[in-house]
C-alpha cells in the first residue's frame, strides 16, 4: 500500500476529538500487527464519558516490562472539527499535487509516513527497539500524551513527534498554559455605585497589572524564538448582568506560552503577587485563578544525535515552534525530542486543509532513513 493510499484510509475515519478514536486505533493496530509489531492499547474515558485509547506498537521489545526503545515515532490520532459544508472533508482529494482532507496535514500525513517507513524496513535487522506511538486528544490539551508520561508507559532515547513543519526539524518549542481568572465584587444599583464593588473595574485593573507582568517576563529571552520571550494574551472576557447594575462578577481567560526553561508557575506566582497588591486597595474584591493547563516547553540540544541526523536528512537547519506539541511529554519519557512533519501549520485546522504530495512522500523516506540510522546494526553509539 502506498503512503498516499494509507493517508486516504486515515482521512476517511472521522476522528474528531469529541468522538472515540477506537476506529482509527483499530486500523492502526491491524496495520502494525500485520508487519510484525506487538501492540498495546492504553484505554481511558474522557470527561464526557467517551472511550479513548493510546496505542503503542513495538519492534524489538515487548511489554513484559516498561519498553525501552531507541526511536519513537509519535502521531496524534484526533483532529479538530470540520465545517459540515466541507463535503469532502473525509475523502482525500488530490488537486495540483496537494492532498486535501481533514487531518491530511495535522497529523495523519505523518502517521501515514511513519507506517510506510516501518513497512519499508526489514524488522529482522533491527538491533535497537523501535516504537510507533499513537495518542488521543492532542487537540484538546495533549491529554493522551500526558497520560503516557504520567504512567511512564515507555522509555525512549529519541522521539520524532509529528506536526506540520514543512519537514523542517524543530528542536525546541514553547509551552502552552491557560487559566480562567474570576473576579467577584458586589452588585448594586448603578445610581448608587458606593453600595457596590465593580468586578469589571477590578478585572480591568488586574489586566493592566498583567500587562506589566508581560513586560517583566520579556526580560528573559530565548534567542531561538520569534518573539523570543514568554507571550501573554487575555483572549476572552465576560462580566456584568445589566447596564444599570454594578457588576458582581467578571471572568477572563489568560493564555501564556513560556519559553523553555521558564516554568509555567513563574507567571502564576507573579499573578498571585498582582492579586495581593490589588486586594490591598480593594479588600472587598475576591479573585479565583483556575489554571487548567500548565504545559511547559521543551528543548533538545543542537548537538543531539537526532538533531544532527534530521538536519542531514532534510538539509534544513533546525528551528523552533511556538505552538503546543507532545514533544515535552516525550521528553518526560526520556527522549531527545524533535518535531517534524509534512505540511504547513498555517493550513491546518481550516477548511481545505492539505498536505503537499511530495512532502508526504519525502517524509516517509526521511523516517525510513532515521529508523535505519538509529535502530539497525550499522548505527553507532546507540
Amino acid at each position: 500500500m502506498t503512503v498516499q493510499e494509507t493517508l486516504s484510509d486515515l482521512v476517511a475515519i472521522n476522528s474528531v476529538s469529541t468522538n472515540s478514536n477506537l476506529e482509527i486505533v483499530d486500523y492502526l493496530a491491524q496495520r502494525c500487527e500485520a508487519i510484525g509489531l506487538r501492540t498495546k492499547r492504553l484505554p481511558y474515558t474522557d470527561n464526557q464519558g467517551v472511550e479513548k485509547l493510546n496505542l503503542i506498537a513495538l519492534a524489538g521489545d515487548d511489554f513484559s516490562s516498561t519498553p525501552k526503545v531507541s526511536l519513537a515515532l509519535v502521531g496524534h490520532t484526533d483532529t479538530v472539527p470540520f465545517d459540515p459544508n466541507w463535503t469532502d472533508a473525509l475523502k482525500l482529494t488530490q488537486r495540483d499535487e496537494k492532498l486535501y482532507g481533514r487531518g491530511a496535514c495535522d497529523t495523519k500525513a505523518f502517521i501515514a509516513a511513519a507506517l510506510s517507513a516501518v513497512e519499508a524496513v526489514d524488522l529482522q535487522n533491527l538491533k535497537h527497539p523501535l516504537a510507533l506511538i499513537f495518542t488521543a486528544d492532542e487537540e484538546i490539551g495533549l491529554i493522551g500524551a500526558k497520560r503516557l508520561a504520567d504512567a511512564q508507559a515507555i522509555e525512549a532515547r529519541h522521539a520524532i513527534v509529528g506536526e506540520p513543519t514543512s519537514l523542517r526539524p524543530m528542536r525546541a518549542g514553547k509551552g502552552y498554559c491557560l487559566a480562567e481568572v474570576i473576579v467577584k465584587g458586589r452588585e448594586a444599583h448603578s445610581a448608587y455605585p458606593a453600595l457596590g464593588q465593580s468586578a469589571i473595574s477590578g478585572a480591568s485593573r488586574l489586566i493592566t497589572r498583567i500587562e506589566g507582568i508581560a513586560t517583566q517576563l520579556a526580560g528573559a529571552t530565548h534567542p531561538s524564538f520569534d518573539p523570543p520571550q514568554t507571550t501573554l494574551n487575555v483572549g476572552l472576557i465576560k462580566g456584568g448582568s445589566a447596564k444599570n447594575v454594578i457588576p458582581g462578577e467578571c471572568r477572563f481567560t489568560l493564555e501564556w506560552r513560556p519559553i523553555p526553561g521558564q516554568g509555567a508557575d513563574r507567571l502564576l506566582d507573579l499573578l498571585s503577587q498582582a492579586i495581593a497588591e490589588e486586594k490591598k486597595s480593594y479588600p472587598d474584591l475576591m479573585f479565583e485563578v483556575d489554571a487548567s493547563r500548565t504545559d511547559e516547553g521543551y528543548e533538545t540540544s543542537p548537538d543531539s544525535k537526532l538533531v544532527k541526523l534530521l538536519e542531514n536528512l532534510t538539509r534544513l537547519e533546525t528551528g523552533t515552534v511556538a505552538f503546543g506539541t507532545e514533544a515535552a511529554q516525550l521528553t518526560q519519557l526520556g527522549a531527545e525530542s524533535v518535531v517534524l512533519g509534512p505540511g504547513d501549520i498555517r493550513v491546518a485546522h481550516r477548511t481545505g486543509e492539505f498536505v503537499p504530495l511530495d512532502e508526504l512522500q519525502k517524509c516517509a523516506e526521511i523516517l525510513t532513513k532515521a529508523i535505519e540510522s538509529l535502530c539497525t546494526p550499522t548505527a553507532e553509539g546507540n
